[in-house]
C-alpha cells in the first residue's frame, strides 16, 4: 500500500507547543509543519524560543515536515535584501530542527497592504501580474540562490493575492527561476478560491513540479474553506492521480475551519480533528495510508 507521511500546521490546534504536538500525535501524525508558537512566528523566534520547540519535539519523539515561513508575503516593492534576510533567519530555525522544506510566497502587488483581503477574491489582474513579473522572478531567483547554498527546497504556496496564485504564473515562475531547490505546494483551496479548477486545470500543468501536498478544501460559492471532500477543490481526483504518478511525499493538513486570514488560520483541537477524518476517509477511498 502507498504511505504519505501525515503533518499539519500545529499553530492551527493551540500556541503552546506541547498542546500542537499532543493533538496531531493523537491523530496519528509524528510530523508537524512548524510555522509559530507561543503566537511568534518562526522567522521571529529567539535562540530561547527555538531551544524550547526543539525540546519539545525531541521528547514527543516529534519531527518537522517543513517551516511555514512567510517568506514572500511582502509587496514586490520591498528590498530583496528584506527577504533574503529574513529567509536565512527562517533556514537557521530549519537547521536547527532538521527540516528539509520551507514554505514561500511570490509577493503581493505594490499596494496591496492598503486593500482588503476577501476568500473568493480571484486571482491577481493580468495585467497586474504582468507588470511586477520581472521583479518577482528576479526575487525569487535571489531566494533559491540562497536555498542552494544553505541545502534546502523552497516550497511555493498558491497563495491568494501573490504573482504565482494561477497555475499558469505558477509554471512560468518555476520554470523561469529554473532551480531544483523551487518546487510547488499544492493548495487545492487556495486554487478555488482563484477560480481555478485545481485537479481539471492545475494538476496537468503542475504535477511534475509538486512535491508537497497541503490540505484543505473550498467552496466556489463564496470561497468558504472546508474539510477535504466537502467543497470544490476536487480533492478526490488530485489525490487519486497523485497516487497514480508515484507521489510518496508529506500530506499537511492546514484545515482553517474556525478562522482563516491572510497570514495564517485556526481551527482548534476539535475542527483540526474533523478536518484529520476528512482527509482519512478520503485516504481510504483511494487505497493510500497516512503515518
Amino acid at each position: 500500500m502507498t504511505t504519505w507521511t501525515l503533518s499539519g500546521f500545529a499553530d492551527e490546534i493551540d500556541a503552546e507547543p506541547d498542546i500542537q504536538f499532543s493533538v496531531l500525535a493523537a491523530l496519528g501524525a509524528r510530523h508537524i509543519e512548524l510555522r509559530s508558537a507561543w503566537s511568534t512566528n518562526v522567522a521571529e523566534f529567539t535562540e530561547e524560543q527555538l531551544d524550547g520547540v526543539a525540546r519539545s519535539l525531541s521528547r514527543r519523539g516529534m519531527q518537522v515536515s517543513a517551516i511555514g515561513s512567510p517568506v514572500g508575503k511582502v509587496e514586490v516593492s520591498a528590498p530583496v535584501d528584506h527577504e533574503v534576510a529574513r529567509l536565512k533567519r527562517v533556514i537557521a530555525v530549519a537547521h536547527r530542527v532538521q527540516a528539509r522544506y520551507i514554505r514561500v510566497f511570490s509577493f503581493w502587488p505594490a499596494g496591496h497592504a492598503n486593500g482588503s483581503h476577501s476568500l473568493a477574491a480571484g486571482a491577481l489582474p493580468d495585467d497586474t501580474a504582468a507588470s511586477m513579473r520581472d521583479a518577482v522572478l528576479a526575487r525569487m531567483r535571489a531566494l533559491a540562490d540562497v536555498a542552494e547554498r544553505e541545502d534546502v527546497v523552497l516550497l511555493h504556496e498558491n497563495e491568494k493575492d501573490i504573482y504565482g496564485d494561477t497555475p499558469e504564473r505558477v509554471l512560468d515562475l518555476i520554470e523561469s527561476v529554473g532551480s531544483d531547490r523551487l518546487r510547488v505546494a499544492w493548495d487545492s483551496a487556495n486554487f478555488v478560491q482563484c477560480g481555478v479548477e485545481p485537479f481539471t486545470r492545475a494538476y496537468p500543468l503542475l504535477k511534475s513540479h509538486l512535491e508537497y501536498l497541503q490540505v484543505k478544501d473550498a467552496r466556489f460559492s463564496d470561497g468558504e474553506v472546508t474539510p477535504a471532500g466537502e467543497g470544490d477543490g476536487q480533492l478526490l481526483e488530485t489525490m487519486t492521480a497523485l497516487r497514480d504518478d508515484g507521489y510518496s511525499g508529506f500530506a499537511s493538513l492546514e484545515p482553517h475551519l474556525a478562522l482563516s486570514a491572510e497570514n495564517g488560520g485556526f481551527s482548534g483541537p476539535y475542527e483540526f480533528g474533523r478536518a484529520a477524518r476528512a482527509f482519512r476517509r478520503l485516504l481510504e477511498q483511494i487505497g493510500v495510508d497516512a503515518a
